[in-house]
Formats: C-alpha cells, structure tokens, sequence
C-alpha cells in the first residue's frame, strides 16, 4: 500500500475509573487494525491509531479530538468511552468524520455521524431483569450508579420497565465517579428490602462496592445485576465478592460459540501469556473497528453523507455472529452470565424487550 496511512482517533480510557480495562481496548483494537492491513487496509491505505485518553475530563477529551479532526491528523473516530465523553466529541465531529462510538450506552444517541456498535437496554438491560423475574423471582430491584447520563438514562429506561412489568425500583442511589466507599450507599440497600441491585457502577468503583457489598455479608440475601461487569472487574473484585453477581453483554471470554472462540485463538495468539484480560469491553472496540471499516468500505469514501446513506446495508461476521447496522445500531446477540468466583458462566442468551 503506497498511499498515506489512514490515521483514527482511538479514544479508549488510560485512566480513572475506566482506565483498568484500557489496556484490553487498546490490544483488541490493534488486533483488528493488523487484519484490515493483511486484507489490503481501506481504501488502499493501511490503518493506524492515534490514541486518545478517554479516561480524562470530557471537554478536555473532545477538544484534543477536535484538534485532530481540525488539524486533517485523523480521518475518523472509534474507541470506548463513558457517555459523557461521547456527548462532548459528537457535536464536535458532527459532519466532519465517521464516528463509531463502541460502548453499550443508554440509548438514544441520534447525532449524525455517529455509528453505535454497543448494547442498549432494550438487548441488554430489559432482557436480563426479565430473566431474573421469571427465573429467580426478582421483582424488587434497588439501583446504584454513578452519577452521569449511561446511569441516569440506564435508570429511567429500568423505571419504565418496572411499571409496565409488575416490577418496583424500591431506592435508587447515585455516586460521583471515583467513589471508594459505599458504606451509606449499602444501608440504603439493606433498608430499601430490594431483592437486586442493579449496577450502573464503571471499572474501580463496581470493583469497590462488590468488595463492600460482600464484606457487609449483602450477597447472602440481595442478587447484583451489572450491564458493564466485565472480566478485569471481576477478577479485581476478587472470588469472595461474586457471589449472586449477574452480568449482560454480548460478549464474554466464556462464550462458546464458534466465532467467539475464533476470536479468542486469534486474540491469544496474537498477545500470548502476557496478553491484557479479554473482555466485552475491550472487544468492542475489535468491533468499531471492524465497523467502521466496513462502513467506509461499503461508501468507498470517508465522506460521512455517503457513509450514513449506505449505514443501513452494512453487516459482516464477527465475534458477536453475524450482526447488521440499523438505525445506526448494531444489531446484535446479547447474554447473560453469573459469576462463577472468577470467571463467567453464560446462561443464555436474551430476546430483546421494550420498556
């Protein structure tokens, strides 16, 4: 490939609450980048990062990313990053390049431009307290959360829900990101009579109150629920505090099926012993990339006008199984796992549900 290198934003979390899975995002993102290049790159050009650390404060976040749209150093944007950091660089990228945010998120992202290849609650959250209502009985349900819009909005789409479904949010408590204690947070739990909790808690501060949920003996009477437990959290959570810990996604290092294990070999052999933890988080972002290429392959050109009229015919074969672009969603199998000490056992895999 002789033409100049197509340059991304990869915008993944190098710290902060985030930052224990960025190592996981940046390797599974290479590992996709390596793959394209072997297929001949996009557009004839070979693909190469420029990373960005997601982990900081949005504005900051998005005004380095504007700068490098700006400066011509980039010629789109993909990675995992909190909501919060994604509604300041959406506006920013609008109509200037592709943007395919990776994470699951709350929903509702309609800006244009923006593609979303992560789990919303409709495949992810309303699936999974459907489940634990018709299998184990959960009607009664306390959420705690960082205090940001994926918990927010994750929050309402639950509270529809519950209306609807005959379930009841009896609490519901919002932390600050970077939260190390919970001993509050854990009395409002015990006194709300809730049967789970769903947690809307990212990277250190889940790990922080699995550990002061198990220490306060809460996990022989209340079942946890989390749409972003992933398997470096679970490990730095530690054996002891997994007991009744659910997990929704539609990836796990766990599952058995015949592209996931593919990917798996792929992943291992790439990185070998020493290779960062796999989890959905980090694979998401093998999935924007893959996205993203797909879309720019499909437009054969980066103008996001062409990209977003052809969004809607891109598919391809992934470690998810076959998935499709609608309404500029992934289309998507989603699972639910309980933890097993320290790793995940899926238990199946969850029909989509609307609040």
């Amino acid at each position: 490939m002789s033409a100049p290198d197509l340059h991304v934003a990869l915008v993944i979390p190098l710290g902060g609450p985030a930052g224990i899975f960025g190592p996981s995002c940046e390797a599974c993102a290479e590992l996709a980048a390596e793959e394209v290049n072997r297929e001949g790159g996009v557009l004839g050009r070979e693909l190469k990062f420029v990373v960005v650390d997601g982990g900081r404060e949005p504005e900051r976040v998005a005004d380095e990313v504007d700068l490098l749209v700006t400066a011509g150093e980039v010629a789109a944007v993909t990675g995992w990053h909190i909501s919060a950091v994604r509604q300041a660089i959406a506006p920013r990228v609008t109509g200037r390049v592709p943007y395919v945010y990776t994470p699951l998120y709350e929903g509702g992202e309609r800006t244009p431009g923006v593609f979303l290849a992560g789990e919303t609650p409709s495949q992810q959250l309303l699936p999974s307290m459907r489940w634990m209502a018709e299998e184990l009985g959960v009607h009664r349900w306390c959420i705690v959360g960082d205090d940001y819009v994926w918990p927010r909005g994750s929050a309402a789409v639950a509270r529809r829900y519950a209306r609807v479904s005959g379930a009841e949010i009896c609490d519901e408590v919002f932390v600050r990101l970077g939260t190390e204690r919970f001993g509050e947070v854990l009395r409002r739990v015990e006194r709300s009579g809730a049967e789970a909790v769903l947690m809307l808690l990212v990277g250190d501060d889940a790990v922080q109150f699995n550990r002061a949920f198990a220490r306060a003996g809460l996990d022989q009477q209340v079942l946890r629920l989390s749409t972003l437990m992933e398997e470096n959290m679970l490990l730095a959570s530690g054996a002891d505090s997994t007991r009744g810990l659910f997990a929704s996604a539609g990836f796990f290092d766990s599952l058995a099926t015949s592209d996931s294990l593919d990917f798996i070999g792929r992943f291992s052999a790439r990185y070998g012993p020493e290779a960062p933890v796999l989890n959905s988080l980090g694979e998401s972002c093998y999935e924007g990339v893959r996205l993203l290429v797909q879309l720019i392959r499909r437009a054969s050109s980066l103008d996001v006008a062409r990209i977003c009229a052809i969004a809607d015919t891109v598919g391809y074969d992934g470690p998810r199984g076959a998935v499709h672009l609608r309404g500029r969603h992934l289309d998507q199998r989603v699972y639910l796992a309980r933890a097993d000490r320290m790793e995940f056992d899926v238990l199946a895999e969850l029909s989509p549900t609307r609040a």
